[in-house]
């Protein structure tokens, strides 16, 4: 499978180098709005072609997939151009700058039957199916509540204060706190608690989030980008509770018996970044035919995006393309 990336800013250069170890995976093309930055790129990581428009990369016939990754303002027209030109995405979090360029962009690849995932990468790694194991087999007994926590010092990045780049700390980081959730507890929320810190820019510094579902269980979120925090994702049963470290890419899971003594700890397996489980996954799904990955289906990139723009209402946190 050929991959061309879009975009050749940092996250795409851990992208590159996930590649270029893969096996039967090729990054194959780059594209930047520089052609000298685009070249440079490719010289780095190896890569056979460096476009210096995104209309050239989607008009190469080679390539198989898209990654796009570029700032969240401009996922939905990126996502789009792809669409237009045939060509299957692989879209990084957080999908698009809110719901609404959601919807669009899903209904256009339907329309078109073009393949169309989200990369938040959580989803696909080896951890999810671990943890949900460790709950099927009991070992928490009844899972009643967790708490999440993911924070760094981001200040100092541009895309995170910049509110035309969508930025603030829900986006780019509050995402992964809300899908651990998610992916632990569901997403029959039926009520939502919350409250933010904002930026001399407007956007949100860092925030608190409770989620009470149906079935009486809860979440306690935190996220922040003044700090760095132990970024712990933590899920309590009434037969004990675990620990997952480094809650964005689950390194080791602790589990512990309600007399919080350790039974058992429990590592991942070696991986290169972790972004190559999210593309193995869209070339499962490509070889299939399918039009998404069951890792992160359209409805659940749909609902977390409704999410996270309900908490943005909440706090006043808007942005001038919005």
């Amino acid at each position: 499978m050929r991959v061309g990336i879009l975009g050749a800013g940092k996250i795409a250069g851990i992208m590159a180098r996930t590649l270029r170890e893969m096996e039967n995976v090729q990054a194959w093309a780059v594209a930047s709005r520089e052609r000298e930055r685009a070249e440079e790129f490719a010289r780095t990581y190896g890569i056979e072609r460096a476009y210096g428009s995104y209309e050239e990369l989607v008009e190469d016939p080679a390539v198989d997939l898209i990654y796009v990754a570029t700032p969240h303002s401009h996922h939905a027209e990126h996502c789009l151009l792809c669409i237009e030109h045939g060509k299957p995405v692989l879209c990084e979090k957080a999908f698009t700058a809110n719901a609404a360029q959601a919807r669009q962009v899903l209904a256009r690849a339907e329309e078109r039957g073009v393949f169309l995932t989200e990369a938040i990468w959580t989803r696909y790694m080896p951890s999810r199916r671990m943890i949900d194991d460790l709950i099927g087999e009991g070992a928490l007994g009844e899972v009643v509540s967790l708490t999440a926590n993911l924070g760094y010092p981001l200040t100092h990045v541009e895309r995170i204060m910049e509110p035309a780049l969508a930025g603030g700390a829900l986006l780019d980081i509050g995402i992964y706190p809300l899908n651990f959730a998610s992916m632990v507890l569901g997403d029959e929320v039926e009520d939502v608690t919350s409250a933010c810190v904002k930026t001399s820019t407007g956007v949100d510094a860092q925030s608190s989030i409770v989620l009470r579902y149906r079935d009486g269980k809860m979440a306690t979120l935190h996220t922040t980008v003044l700090a760095a925090t132990e970024q712990y994702g933590i899920i309590y049963g009434t037969k004990g509770y675990l620990i997952a470290h480094n809650i964005n890419n689950i390194d080791r899971i602790s589990l512990f018996g309600p007399d919080r003594s350790l039974r058992r700890e429990i590592t991942v397996p070696k991986q290169i970044t972790g972004y190559e489980y999210e593309v193995e996954a869209c070339r499962r799904a490509l070889e299939t035919g399918a039009l998404e990955c069951p890792e992160m289906p359209h409805a659940q990139t749909l609902c977390m995006m409704e999410q996270m723009d309900a908490l943005r209402r909440d706090w006043g946190v808007r942005y001038p393309f919005e």
